[in-house]
């Protein structure tokens, strides 16, 4: 076989793999930013069901974002955490890693050891074979969904492998957990939480993954929203979750939404404050207690918040974007909107949002600044017309999301010179559509 003959089969056999670098998993420079911060936060303590997942996902992410030494170092440390987590050196599991691997060789010009893993991949699927024929090892199912539920618009087609996997291997607790978390994402700010046949399955997921706290505050902000009490059991839980690791996933975040919404938002505060005493250094947890100020100084039972409370407020918002400052969107336009409010810093806040508008975003990024700098500009600096300006720049974006609901309910409401030219602006709006930068 002649080089060129030879190259071609290796290619042919690397795009045959499943993994990664063969799932059509594009995404922003920002979202990648993101992505990173993200998965940081999750937690890699030992015993997480979902760590060689993670680490396979950083190693993709590190490789995008043409670190390679990064990349390569993550996809072994996914190979480690397999191998402790199952206690076995081998197994179905180790299939897409294998697979991220022989890519990266291949794009380290390393064809030996690029063919070393595809052997290794051939041999695993040979003495590991799906249980149905002809579906993928429930393994790669897992794998596929999960990574999917953290870098694709697709949602219907991460549920559908969880479900398929699920079906293959139903003694699997994590995956039917974090399926179930997955349904229940789409009513995250629906006042009535999730339909009853989510709340069932939710409910049958927390007996049997009594462990996971993420879940059950989960499970317990959409019984509140039910109209069940929940106050003593959230305390409780409150004091399992300040016991556990920092992670996004500890449940910390979703327990200062019940705290906020249903029980008080000074406890939240307090909450969030002593789990910061007692890990200074996080990031995630600076997160979550600037969210809380930030909660504290829109509320609309605190009409002048005490000068304490706004410093604060500050003081956390530029420690979380100086130390994750490539995925600080978001963070950036809350502190603008804290200086607004404040009631002295209307320069800072208009700077901020000039420098953030002058920034190349994608569609979901720009739809996201332009609603926030819209309602600014009506509520804070009075700014009317130039605030519907910004509000039809935010709805013409064709992507579907709550910002773009928002300004289209702000333009409908509009009476007076600008309705007609509005209501022809609405009556042209394109289809929304899903992009890979939210």
């Amino acid at each position: 076989m002649s080089a060129a003959q030879s190259q071609t089969t290796l290619v042919s056999k690397l795009e045959a793999l499943q993994c990664h670098f063969t799932w059509d998993l594009e995404a922003s420079r920002f979202k990648l930013h993101r992505l990173q911060d993200k998965l940081e936060n999750i937690g890699t303590e030992e015993g997480n069901s979902w760590l060689g997942h993670i680490h396979n996902l950083q190693g993709f992410v590190e490789y995008k974002m043409k670190n390679i030494e990064n990349a390569q170092s993550f996809f072994n440390k996914a190979t480690e955490a397999f191998c402790q987590l199952r206690n076995a050196d081998e197994g179905p599991w180790l299939v897409v890693n294998y697979g991220n691997l022989a890519w990266l060789h291949h794009h380290l010009g390393d064809e030996a050891e690029s063919e070393a893993y595809l052997s290794k991949v051939d041999a695993l699927m040979n003495k590991y074979p799906s249980p149905s024929q002809d579906e993928l090892h429930p393994e790669i199912y897992a794998e596929k969904a999960w990574t999917l539920m953290e870098l694709s618009a697709d949602k219907k087609l991460a549920a559908d492998y969880f479900q398929r996997a699920i079906r293959m291997q139903p003694d699997r607790v994590e995956w039917n957990s974090s399926y179930v978390l997955w349904l229940a994402k789409d009513f995250k700010y629906c006042s009535t939480g999730v339909e009853a046949e989510v709340l069932e399955k939710m409910r049958i997921a927390k007996e049997q993954d009594p462990e996971n706290l993420y879940l059950a505050v989960y499970y317990l902000e959409q019984r509140a929203k039910k109209g069940e009490k929940v106050e003593d059991e959230a305390r409780e839980l409150a004091q399992k979750v300040l016991r556990n690791p920092v992670s996004s996933y500890n449940g910390i975040n979703p327990l200062l939404r019940v705290y906020r919404n249903y029980l008080c938002l000074d406890e939240a505060i307090d909450l969030i404050e002593e789990a910061l005493e007692k890990h200074p250094d996080e990031c995630y947890l600076k997160r979550c207690a600037a969210l809380c100020y930030k909660w504290k100084i829109i509320s609309k039972e605190q009409r002048k918040p005490k000068q304490s409370v706004i410093n604060r407020a500050i003081t956390l918002h530029k420690e979380v974007i100086s130390l994750c400052p490539h995925s600080s969107l978001l963070i950036k336009i809350d502190l603008a909107n804290i200086y607004a409010k404040s009631g002295y810093g209307l320069t800072k806040a208009e700077q901020i949002y000039q420098e953030l508008l002058e920034i190349n975003l994608g569609p979901a990024d720009k739809q996201l600044l332009y609603n926030n700098y819209a309602k600014y500009l009506c509520f804070d600096r009075d700014e009317f017309q130039s605030s519907l300006r910004y509000h039809m720049k935010a709805a013409e974006i064709p992507h579907q999301s709550l910002y773009r609901d928002n300004s289209i309910r702000a333009l409908k409401k509009i009476q007076g010179r600008m309705r007609r030219e509005i209501q022809e602006f609405l009556q042209n709006l394109q289809e929304p559509q899903c992009f890979y930068q939210h």
